[in-house]
């Protein structure tokens, strides 16, 4: 799929639930989302058809995404549903960790291929405070287990945060030193019902190269990809940045979105949206409002600007 700017869009990340196990500051309110009535809320078998509705028209990379997905009840199933659809030629999941434990070893053997590990702190102190009440320990145990395990690629991702994390840089940094892991250090980004919050500890991805000047820029994988990775001499694994708010990268962006209740996102900070819930038992229909929706994919967001999307992060899917 073309959109009208010649990017070609491959990549669909479909959150299947906006619920989470923990209240991240920068990604929902305290008293967590509103829990949408159980029949706004899209069955696994509804994910099913919109996967393979997309991967019919040329997506063939789908993350699963949250809120957090482990916390879905019958994720092992859906996992191995998806992964079986032919023209799937990469499979992912974001998740915060704390449940790997209990499910890495399914989701591997049900053909999910790699994983992406959101870490803002190995602190306990700081870690209960930006998550209101997590357990770091439960998130560190569950990388161990997923590296245990053998994914393909494990990669973290560090949300940076002014005066919250930017002294653990360092500790983050070295783990690529001793691990295959790619560090993923992200840009805050306000969404409207966090922006107080982030308001003023936004922290540019360029003070990660001024701190470590030694640092080889690597060639990208995928040019579409948002991160630019590099690595440190002798390291096995990479330091990653994510910039949104400095060096933007909209114009190799390939990604759609799913929302758990049906809505197809173009661009994150988009306030279009397009319904497929009333397509689920429409191929041809739901197919033709894909295709209408990447057709109007916007050149570009508008965070500089101001416009802030009004769903909380975790509604969106991270």
């Amino acid at each position: 799929m073309i959109d009208q700017y010649g990017r070609r869009i491959n990549y669909a990340r479909i959150s299947i639930t906006d619920l989470c196990n923990l209240r991240c500051q920068y990604c929902m309110p305290e008293e967590g989302v509103t829990k949408k009535d159980c029949g706004e809320i899209l069955r696994l078998e509804d994910f099913f058809i919109i996967a393979r509705n997309l991967i019919a028209l040329g997506i063939d990379k789908i993350r699963l995404t949250g809120g957090e997905p482990l916390v879905r009840r019958g994720i092992i199933k859906l996992v191995e549903w998806i992964g079986q659809l032919p023209g799937l030629r990469d499979f992912a999941m974001t998740t915060n960790g704390l449940l790997l434990p209990l499910y890495a070893e399914g989701l591997k053997a049900a053909g999910l291929q790699r994983l992406n590990i959101s870490l803002d702190t190995t602190d306990s102190d700081k870690y209960r405070r930006i998550t209101r009440g997590g357990d770091v320990r439960q998130a560190l145990a569950g990388l161990e287990k997923a590296m245990a395990v053998g994914f393909r690629r494990i990669k973290i991702n560090v949300v940076l945060i002014k005066g919250f994390n930017d002294d653990e840089v360092e500790n983050f940094v070295e783990m690529t030193k001793k691990r295959p892991l790619d560090v993923r250090f992200i840009e805050l980004m306000p969404f409207a019902g966090q922006h107080e919050f982030a308001a003023d500890k936004y922290m540019p991805g360029e003070d990660i190269i001024k701190r470590y000047p030694e640092m080889v820029a690597e060639t990208a994988d995928d040019p579409s990809a948002p991160a630019r990775y590099y690595r440190l001499p002798g390291a096995p694994g990479r330091v990653g940045l994510i910039e949104p708010m400095s060096h933007r990268f909209c114009d190799a962006c390939n990604r759609i979105r799913i929302t758990a209740d049906g809505q197809l996102l173009s661009c994150l900070h988009s306030r279009a949206e397009t319904d497929l819930k009333p397509y689920l038992n429409d191929e041809a229909g739901m197919q033709e409002q894909i295709l209408y929706s990447i057709k109007h994919k916007p050149i570009t967001h508008r965070l500089a600007e101001g416009s802030l999307m009004e769903r909380d992060m975790g509604k969106i899917g991270g």
